[in-house]
């Protein structure tokens, strides 16, 4: 098979091609080949905007990053540069591929590899993550991002959302409200009333997307508390136009800061967000946020990162 023309032509190619190098991270995961998977091209000088969204594309991951290297004396000032794209468009912030490609800098950087701190200077601003030194045999580096301070923006009709999301409203939590938080990314963060609801979720991106549009928020996220067997505090799905994602470090950091302010969740109480079951991709989201009455501040997002896979795309 080695000998086919379509192989020969490949390995010479390698040779008259740009080549860009790249890893595969599981994020949020407490053992490979769960939390959510991203790619990061560890160099991605000389490719374009489009060639990037191009890239992310082929990989079809939730997200792709783009560590775009500079001086040191630049790095160590303003962060390592990283651009962040869906299948779809390239985002200001997302949790996961901060976490992750902070991650492969902390294991991997020519000049920051090892530090306590990496901060990535990312299109909403610099983002902090701190890292545990691993312990002796222990998978991956556990990492936790301090993400910008929460704005809480609209609150949400509750039987318009039900509609939108193919849910009763006996299906929604009649408790507490439905409302867009972000931390660089605004999410309508909508409580269900139960597992079961969350089980057969099955948002119809048509209106959902339709009434996001029209609405303060990028994304819905799901969350409902978590069965106490499973270690988990609260159990959060998010689907959105790539299916679902296993893992959303943003939307986690909208959701603690959103319990927190509701008083479901002590200030700076760390609790387990669990994502990714029902598509057999299981997260561990640690999180927490300080809380003083209605204002809330000092938002951190964890989780484990694990590197599963090395790469290389040829490009003319």
């Amino acid at each position: 098979m080695s000998n086919s023309p379509l192989f020969r032509s490949a390995d010479s190619a390698a040779h008259t091609t740009r080549s860009y190098e790249y890893v595969q991270l599981d994020v949020f995961a407490d053992h490979a080949l769960q939390g959510n998977a991203l790619a990061v091209f560890t160099d991605a000088r000389g490719l374009t905007t489009e060639e990037m969204q191009s890239l992310a594309r082929e990989t079809n991951l939730s997200e792709t990053t783009f560590i775009i290297p500079r001086e040191p004396e630049i790095e160590r000032v303003h962060g390592v540069k990283v651009r962040i794209f869906t299948v779809e468009e390239e985002l200001l912030f997302a949790g996961h591929p901060t976490l992750g490609t902070a991650s492969w800098i902390f294991g991997h950087h020519p000049v920051l590899q090892g530090a306590e701190t990496i901060v990535l200077d990312l299109r909403v601003g610099p983002i902090e993550v701190r890292f545990q030194p691993p312990a002796s045999g222990e998978y991956g580096v556990f990492g936790t991002m301090h993400q910008n301070d929460p704005s809480f923006g609209e609150v949400h009709d509750r039987a318009t959302v039900a509609q939108v999301l193919n849910l009763s409203l006996d299906d929604l939590d009649p408790e507490l409200p439905i409302q867009t938080v972000s931390t660089g990314m605004p999410f309508c963060i909508v409580p269900l009333r139960s597992l079961q609801v969350a089980a057969r979720l099955q948002i119809p991106q048509h209106s959902a997307l339709a009434y996001l549009a029209r609405s303060d928020a990028k994304f819905f996220h799901c969350i409902t508390r978590a069965d106490t067997a499973s270690g988990a505090d609260w159990h959060a799905r998010m689907q959105f136009y790539n299916g679902e994602d296993p893992a959303t470090g943003s939307a986690s950091g909208c959701a603690i800061a959103y319990l927190v302010r509701h008083g479901l969740v002590p200030s700076d109480h760390e609790i387990i967000l669990e994502q990714g079951i029902e598509m057999l991709r299981p997260s561990r989201i640690h999180v927490r946020a300080h809380g003083e009455g209605s204002h809330v501040s000092n938002v951190f997002v964890g989780g484990r990162t694990i590197s599963v896979a090395t790469g290389r795309f040829f490009l003319p």
